[in-house]
């Protein structure tokens, strides 16, 4: 049984999935209490599926870009299950993640998260062929910026997309298509992480990391 977690924005999702089947799924607005809400949220659904923390064979995390805090806590977690249970771990793109859940459409698809600083998060992929591709990695950049380097039509998606959607819009016209917003869903961590796991491609415990993109606003000062 996989067990997928997602603490990259205010918004966070968990997931149980056996076989490419999900068991339990649970998708609520967390914002800054990860901390206090994952473990427990964990323990509802293994209780939901009526089995034991034991029974977790892999964990899928979202690893970033996004939260800090979100993220600090989602990847400790999923550490230490690792190392405690012994089982493989896998760290996906947040922005992969927000970005799969329209691959089904065949367009270019750009997830967006707020890095905040007036700036944004962001990446380019598409199914091509049946094959799913990342067109642009993952960085930082302005929505200005962004609109320039749109040729076509594109997806946009992610949770700070209805807040600049106008932007969008006027920058882009016709080519900014904007679906209706839906609610994350950890359990596509586990089809994105299907090809490693079979691979045995693990990521380790100990070398794994956040994406953060950017340093904290927060650093050690330095010594002069």
């Amino acid at each position: 049984m996989q067990l997928a977690i997602d603490t990259s924005t205010d918004t966070a999702s968990l997931a149980l999935v056996q076989d490419g089947k999900v068991l339990a799924e649970s998708t609520w607005r967390s914002e800054q209490n990860h901390s206090v809400e994952l473990l427990p949220k964990l323990a509802q659904l293994l209780n939901e599926t009526e089995a034991g923390i034991q029974a977790i064979s892999s964990v899928i995390v979202a690893k970033g870009p996004g939260s800090f805090n979100g993220l600090r806590v989602g990847l400790s977690t999923a550490k230490g299950l690792a190392f405690s249970l012994g089982i493989p771990i896998i760290g996906i793109s947040s922005l992969e993640l927000e970005a799969y859940r329209h691959a089904e459409t065949g367009l270019p698809i750009c997830p967006i998260l707020n890095a905040g600083r007036g700036e944004i998060a962001t990446a380019m992929y598409q199914k091509k062929d049946n094959k799913w591709c990342q067109l642009m990695p993952e960085h930082i950049t302005t929505v200005e910026a962004l609109c320039s380097e749109i040729s076509g039509k594109t997806i946009f998606c992610g949770e700070y997309v209805p807040l600049i959607a106008d932007q969008l819009k006027k920058k882009l016209k016709q080519k900014a298509i904007i679906p209706a917003a839906e609610l994350r869903r950890a359990s596509l961590l586990v089809e994105l992480a299907k090809g490693r796991l079979e691979a045995g491609d693990y990521d380790h415990p100990s070398t794994l990391q956040p994406l953060y993109l950017r340093r904290p606003a927060i650093t050690q000062r330095r010594h002069r």
